[in-house]
C-alpha cells in the first residue's frame, strides 16, 4: 500500500508542476460527485480550493469524509459572493443551474466557469469519444465502452456515467481509449461566453438526438439544444462529427461538423456510417463496406437501442475498432441498469424497469419496444414536457396505466380527455403503484415502470427510484 500511494503522489506531483490551475484559487459549487473529483485533482494540482454547497456538514457527512485528507476550505449552507473575491476559476457541478446568482455575479466579474468534464477533456492526453442526447447516450456509451475494451484497447468510461474522469488523468495514456458521456448540464458552459480563452470538442463526438427535454432547466428548446451544440462547436478540421440520419434534431446540427461527417440510421444506407440492411448492422467508410454483426444477436430491445448500436458501431469504427470486436461486445451487452432493465417474472408477468425514463419520449420509447399487454406505472414530476402523443399512445396501447406522483392528477387528466380504453389507476406514490399493478397484472403482462417525468418528487434520482422499484417487486 506504502508503493501504491508513493506512485500516486508521484503521479500528481508530475501533474502540479504541468497543471494551470496550480496556484489558482477556484471555488467549486456543489459536492456530490464531480465535485469532489474536481475538488480532489485541483487540490492535488496545487490549486486553492473551496467547496461551497447548499447542504449542511450532517447532510454532506460522507461526501466531507472522502476529502479529509485535503487542504479543502468548505463553505456550507450557503454560495455567499464574498467568496468570488481573489477567485480564478469557478467549477460548477451538473446540479448548479448555469444561471445561478453566483455564477452570473462571476461572469460579470469577468471569472472564468468550467466544469469537471471540460477541465478533463482540456487535459486528456488520450484521444476522446464523447456522446450525448436527449436518450440513448448512456447506453451508446457503455457498449462503445464495451467494444474498446473487446478490441484490447485499454477504454475509460465515465463522465455523466459512473465516475468522473478527471481522477484518472494520471492514468490515462495517450494510446488509450475514453469514452465520456455528456449531458446538456455539463455542455452548457463549454462556450467563450463562461470566459474561456480556449476551448475544444471531443476528437470524436456524437449527438444521438435532439428532443424537448430539461425545459424546466434550459428555458426553451433552443437553449437546450445550443448547449447539446457545444459537443460540436470547438471540433476541427480532424475530428469526427457523428449524428443520428434519423432525427431532425440532430441533423439540424450538421453546419457545426467542421471535420468527417458520419451518420447513422436504421431507415436505410448512409454513405459514411452505420445502418441496417438484410437482417445486419454495416458500417460503411469511404473505402467500402463489411458487415458487422446480425440482427439476432443484439440482445437489447427496442428500435431506439437499435439506434444505440449503430450509434456505437459507427463511434467507435471512427476510433479504428475492427468489426469483429463490435461483434463481440454488442453479442454479450446485455444493457445498463434502469433501462428496460428485466427485474423478475411472478405468475407469469414481467416486471420491467426502465426509471430513467424521465420524458414522455423516453417512455414512449420503452413501451413501443414490447408487444405484450402493459400494465404501464407513470409519474414522477413534470420538467415542463409536451405530453400529447404521449396520451394518445397510452390511450391507445396500454391495457391498465397506473399513475404516482406529482404528475398523476394532470396524466389522470390528459387520459379522459383522450376517453382512453385503458383502465386508469391513481395512487401516492410508488409502493402503492407497485402494489396495484400486481393486482391487476395478468400471466402474459408486462409491468412496465417508465414514468415520464423526473424521480425529484420523491427520490434523489431516477437510480433511486430504480433501486426502489428493484425492491418492490422483489417483495412482492
Amino acid at each position: 500500500m506504502d508503493n501504491v500511494q508513493a506512485t500516486m503522489e508521484q503521479e500528481f506531483a508530475t501533474v502540479k508542476m504541468r497543471d494551470d490551475l496550480a496556484g489558482k484559487r477556484i471555488v467549486i459549487l456543489g459536492l456530490a460527485r464531480q465535485g469532489r473529483a474536481l475538488a480532489r485533482f485541483a487540490a492535488q494540482a496545487g490549486a486553492e480550493v473551496i467547496v461551497s454547497d447548499l447542504r449542511s456538514a450532517e447532510q454532506l457527512a460522507e461526501n466531507l469524509a472522502d476529502l479529509r485528507d485535503l487542504n479543502i476550505e468548505f463553505v456550507l449552507g450557503q454560495h455567499p459572493m464574498s467568496l468570488l473575491q481573489g477567485t480564478d476559476v469557478v467549477a460548477i457541478s451538473g446540479g448548479v443551474p448555469a444561471d445561478a446568482p453566483f455564477v452570473a455575479q462571476a461572469r460579470r466579474q469577468g471569472i472564468r466557469v468550467t466544469n469537471d468534464s471540460l477541465e478533463f477533456l482540456l487535459r486528456s492526453p488520450a484521444p476522446v469519444i464523447g456522446v450525448t442526447g436527449s436518450a440513448g447516450k448512456t447506453t451508446t456509451t457503455a457498449l462503445t465502452g464495451a467494444i474498446g475494451r473487446a478490441s484490447g484497447r485499454r477504454t475509460w468510461v465515465g463522465g455523466n456515467i459512473g465516475r468522473p474522469l478527471i481522477g484518472e488523468l494520471p492514468r490515462i495514456d495517450p494510446g488509450d481509449l475514453v469514452v465520456q458521456e455528456l449531458s446538456s448540464f455539463q455542455l452548457e458552459v463549454w462556450d467563450p461566453d463562461f470566459g474561456h480563452e480556449a476551448l475544444q470538442s471531443p476528437h470524436i463526438a456524437a449527438v444521438l438526438n435532439i428532443t424537448a427535454n430539461h425545459l424546466d432547466r434550459h428555458g426553451t428548446l433552443a437553449a437546450y439544444a445550443a448547449a447539446k451544440a457545444n459537443i460540436l462547436r470547438h471540433q476541427r478540421g480532424d475530428d469526427v462529427a457523428v449524428l443520428c440520419a434519423d432525427d431532425e434534431g440532430a441533423m439540424q446540427l450538421q453546419p457545426l461538423a467542421r471535420g468527417r461527417l458520419r451518420t447513422f440510421s436504421r431507415r436505410g444506407a448512409v454513405a459514411d456510417g452505420a445502418f441496417v440492411r438484410s437482417g445486419q448492422v454495416w458500417l460503411r467508410d469511404p473505402d467500402g463496406e463489411s458487415a458487422v454483426c446480425e440482427l439476432r444477436e443484439v440482445r437489447l430491445r427496442g428500435e431506439h437501442n437499435l439506434l444505440n448500436v449503430l450509434a456505437a458501431v459507427t463511434l467507435a469504427g471512427s476510433a479504428g475498432v475492427e468489426a469483429g470486436a463490435m461483434c463481440e461486445a454488442i453479442r454479450s451487452f446485455s444493457g445498463v441498469p434502469h433501462r428496460l432493465e428485466p427485474v423478475a417474472t411472478i405468475n407469469g408477468v414481467q416486471y420491467i424497469n426502465d426509471s430513467i425514463a424521465t420524458a414522455p419520449e423516453r417512455a414512449l420509447a420503452a413501451l413501443r419496444s414490447f408487444d405484450e399487454p402493459l400494465v404501464l406505472l407513470a409519474g414522477g414530476r413534470d420538467k415542463k414536457m409536451v405530453w400529447d402523443e404521449w396520451s394518445r399512445e397510452v390511450a391507445r396501447r396500454v391495457r391498465h396505466v397506473i399513475l404516482f406522483g406529482d404528475l398523476a392528477p394532470m396524466l389522470e387528466r390528459r387520459l379522459q380527455a383522450q376517453q382512453a380504453a385503458s383502465a386508469v389507476t391513481r395512487v401516492e406514490a410508488l409502493p402503492e403503484a407497485v402494489q396495484a399493478a400486481a393486482r391487476v397484472a395478468r400471466a402474459g403482462d408486462v409491468v412496465l415502470l417508465a414514468p415520464g417525468g423526473t424521480s425529484y418528487d420523491a427520490y434523489e434520482d431516477f437510480e433511486q427510484r430504480g433501486e426502489h422499484f428493484r425492491e418492490l417487486v422483489n417483495g412482492l
